[in-house]
């Protein structure tokens, strides 16, 4: 199961999309009116020692987490489905990447942190159950398996962690669709937290993931901080996140895409044009690829390196603690 198998999965997928875009144009037309006054963050206000981001607009630091957890309350129930048709199903692509790039192997104790809709829990799992060295141990062990020293892997298990119980409790009802609930090994378990203040031991998982989250945070050093501590000496952190596109051409187009399109497609299937215009405003204000690499440094980590994918569009970072 490779790249291709699921570039050709997604292409299906991808055709009917597209056919439904170009059937909801007119309604782009009367939405958007194409307008670019705001693809640039040049009415961005101003930041203070107490105040933050959230998206183009600062905020009291203190009520970002809270307008934040507004925004995917209000999106949790057709969160994939939007993340399909904004990006035409390549998310998909990007997370498989992702979870490549990790590389789990059975044993791995696994905290992905703003795991939502558990879309990299199921991935793992599923990387794990794949793996030729995956060899669980049955429920019930044959007396014959010790006479013939039979070698089992070591159980491996994901958290899922997210500050929004609303994306966990979707999470959850696919692990169920999906027959992940019933796993054990991999296991899989959910946690309400915030990134900021993991309430984990230090040094207790072998790798640390997060997806599309980290630019939400309030206080990304101290995000990368608690990854830090709670990563096992060896352990790895990986980060999927959107970042900044360097070809000029592609970056015009791009930003015409975010700042028009995607908040028209979020009026017209969520009713929520909004959460989805602050959600673009947010990538603008996230920090580019080797500026986001010295703050994982910043943090304690080795190694430190990142991946571009579709020209910058995301970005995978990585880095150990060593």
């Amino acid at each position: 199961f490779n790249s291709q198998d699921l570039s050709a999965m997604c292409f299906p997928l991808s055709q009917s999309l597209q056919n439904y875009a170009r059937s909801a144009w007119p309604y782009f037309l009367r939405i958007s009116c194409f307008s670019t006054s705001h693809t640039t963050p040049q009415n961005q206000q101003k930041l203070t020692q107490t105040t933050t981001h959230f998206g183009f607009e600062a905020v009291p630091t203190e009520q970002k987490s809270e307008k934040v957890a507004e925004v995917f309350h209000s999106v949790a129930e057709k969160y994939d489905l939007m993340n399909d048709v904004m990006s035409a199903g390549v998310h998909r692509l990007w997370k498989q990447r992702f979870v490549e790039k990790l590389h789990p192997v059975p044993g791995t104790k696994l905290i992905d942190v703003a795991g939502g809709t558990g879309d990299i829990a199921f991935k793992f799992m599923q990387a794990i159950r794949n793996s030729p060295l995956y060899r669980p141990a049955p429920s019930s062990i044959d007396p014959q398996d010790h006479k013939r020293q039979t070698i089992y892997s070591s159980p491996s298990s994901v958290l899922v962690s997210d500050i929004n119980p609303s994306m966990l409790a979707v999470g959850r009802d696919r692990a169920a669709a999906q027959g992940f609930l019933d796993s054990s090994d991999p296991s899989i378990d959910w946690l309400v937290a915030d990134a900021e203040n993991l309430p984990l031991e230090s040094e207790s998982f072998d790798a640390y993931t997060i997806s599309f989250g980290i630019r939400n945070c309030t206080n990304i050093p101290k995000v990368l901080r608690e990854a830090h501590r709670v990563l096992r000496p060896g352990g790895r952190f990986l980060c999927l996140e959107f970042s900044h596109v360097e070809l000029p051409v592609i970056t015009q187009l791009y930003d015409f895409y975010s700042f028009n399109v995607i908040p028209s497609f979020g009026q017209m299937i969520t009713g929520d044009r909004r959460s989805y215009q602050y959600l673009v405003e947010s990538i603008k204000q996230f920090p580019n690829q080797s500026d986001f690499a010295q703050m994982i440094e910043e943090a304690g980590f080795s190694e430190v390196e990142f991946e571009n994918l579709s020209f910058g569009v995301v970005a995978i970072h990585s880095g150990f603690k060593l």
